[in-house]
């Protein structure tokens, strides 16, 4: 199995709308019906973020809809989900919440060799228009780079 095979959600828009300083595996507390769902690849983490409330973080606002196949033992698909770090980690980036004013936010939920599902947090602080505009011309630079480079080999 390729590991792109493994993703179940991807926040592509987050490298759009962010600075990505730095990323942390976590894991994540599931239900049963949740894990069924996420293995079927229907999750959505667009509008989601970690916050914290007792000293824990929390998966908030993420999308796991309901198990179509189950009865009554369903999940509340927008539920608070925990997430499971580290100590050092968590202390680590509740400083960066509270001092610096990154937001953390998953970038993709995948399933980890062992068959675990896993979020990839990500320590990111806004971009503005500038920046956005900034990093879209040097793409476009990029790409007509790229363009001029083959043809000029081919």
């Amino acid at each position: 199995m390729r590991a792109a095979d493994r993703y179940v959600a991807q926040n592509r828009r987050a490298r759009h709308d962010y600075f990505i300083e730095d990323t942390i595996e976590a894991g994540v507390v599931l239900q049963g019906t949740e894990v069924k769902v996420l293995r079927q690849g229907q999750a959505s983490i667009t509008e989601a973020y970690a916050d914290q409330s007792g000293g824990e973080l929390f998966l908030v606002n993420a999308n796991i809809p309901e198990y179509a196949a189950s009865a009554r033992f369903n999940h509340q698909p927008r539920r608070p989900r925990k997430l499971l770090l580290h100590r050092k980690q968590m202390n680590r980036l509740l400083g960066a919440i509270q001092r610096d004013g990154i937001t953390v936010i998953p970038l993709s939920i995948y399933f980890n060799e062992r068959g675990r599902a896993k979020v990839e947090l990500g320590l990111a602080r806004g971009k503005r228009k500038a920046d956005k505009r900034q990093a879209e011309k040097q793409r476009d630079w990029q790409r007509s780079r790229a363009r001029i480079l083959r043809a000029a080999n081919g």
